[in-house]
């Protein structure tokens, strides 16, 4: 038997009101606790090809949920500056991507309106999807999923879902897909990006982790993984060992090298473990080195030589942040700081101008977004109301 969630809110859709919606709680092996060890972590070792389900394609069973309609997406709390609101929003855009690529990519408006009537169901829903009609597009989706209850439409579904906001639909469906096809990574980056969605973090790090022990060469899960425990304080030893599978597997990675550095630096203890941060200096030099325009890089090595007191060291690696990424905000706002405490108050002033300017056009930038991807009104049920 799922548990049951019962929450009501006003849609803001003209003549739905109030909406309640009964989750019932589908994801697979629910388990308690972050990312497990690789030592302890369940054998998923793909057979074939990591798209096969693990018995016969089932039926197609109706959803415990309903697209009504789509509202505001402006209007539904979190604001732009929150780092773990923007990194929702573009992890969502970032299990899109997984998806196939787009045949239509080098069609022309009218090309696609005149397909349209002769596609199968997933191209339709592509070609709503880019027209703006994302309503249109998830209901395709599904019809796609009814006729082909394949990996690819059953990902694509719940991508789209993902992308506007209907999160517990989308952990519905990744759920499925899961369960039918084990050995689907994408699936896994999928559900443990709906649940961090949801706001549960120990779900999605235990998701991206199985992702990437079914293909440990595979650098997405791991690339999902880093960019949520880089907003998160909590640090399990399991995601440690992940990144650091990962630096290890893809040595001249830039990424690998600057994730594992950046959660081993959430790990140590304190300031007075030398032994880490000589360890995690390395890592981020070597990250910097790989990819010289990794602004985050210098940044977080600047981060780390503020805290040994090395202003001017700190300073040197803002700059070169700044440098290689000057629309980053963070590093900007390190920099005025720095400057601060050298006594260096008017470099530290246009420093705090110049991160301001960057924050606000970053909030426009997201609000206009969120105006364009319009978020789904929908109901849940569950199953014994389901007919």
């Amino acid at each position: 038997m799922g548990q049951f969630r019962l929450t009501a809110y006003r849609s803001g859709y003209p003549g739905l009101g109030i909406v309640t919606c009964v989750l019932a709680m589908l994801a697979p092996s629910m388990t308690q606790g972050q990312c497990q060890p690789i030592a302890d972590a369940a054998k998923l070792q793909p057979s074939g090809s990591q798209h096969s389900p693990s018995a016969q394609p089932e039926f197609f069973d109706e959803p415990q949920f309903t697209v009504a309609g789509v509202t505001d997406a402006t209007s539904l709390g979190g604001h732009g500056s929150n780092a773990t609101v923007r990194t929702k929003e573009a992890l969502a855009k970032d299990v899109v991507s997984l998806g196939a690529t787009s045949v239509l990519t080098n069609s022309t408006t009218a090309d696609t309106k005149n397909a349209t009537s002769r596609a199968p169901a997933e191209l339709r829903a592509e070609v709503e999807e880019r027209q703006g009609n994302p309503l249109a597009a998830v209901r395709e989706y599904q019809r796609a999923v009814e006729t082909n209850p394949s990996e690819s439409n059953y990902f694509d579904w719940g991508a789209e879902l993902l992308l506007h906001r209907a999160v517990e639909p989308a952990i519905e469906v990744f759920s499925k897909g899961t369960r039918l096809f084990p050995h689907s990574a994408r699936m896994r980056v999928g559900l443990g990006v709906a649940w961090y969605a949801r706001g549960s973090y120990d779900q999605a790090a235990q998701r991206l982790c199985e992702a990437s022990d079914l293909n440990p060469n595979d650098p997405n899960p791991y690339l999902f993984l880093g960019k949520i425990q880089s907003v998160e304080s909590a640090q399990s030893e399991g995601l440690v060992q992940r990144l650091e599978r990962f630096a290890k597997l893809q040595p001249d990675n830039a990424q690998a090298n600057y994730y594992y550095a950046l959660s081993l630096w959430k790990r140590r203890g304190g300031p007075d473990d030398g032994q880490t941060a000589a360890r995690v200096e390395a890592l981020l030099k070597r990250s910097v080195e790989i990819d010289p325009v990794l602004g985050v890089g210098y940044l977080q090595l600047g981060v780390l030589y503020a805290e040994r007191k090395d202003l001017p060291g700190a300073i040197s690696y803002y700059q070169k942040a700044i440098k290689a990424s000057p629309q980053l905000g963070e590093a900007h706002y390190r920099l005025s700081q720095a400057y601060k405490r050298t006594g260096e108050t008017a470099k530290a002033e246009q420093e705090v101008q110049l991160y301001s300017e960057i924050s606000k056009k970053e909030n426009e930038e997201l609000e206009r977004e969120r105006r364009e991807n319009r978020q789904f009104v929908y109901t849940l049920r569950g199953p014994e109301q389901s007919r």
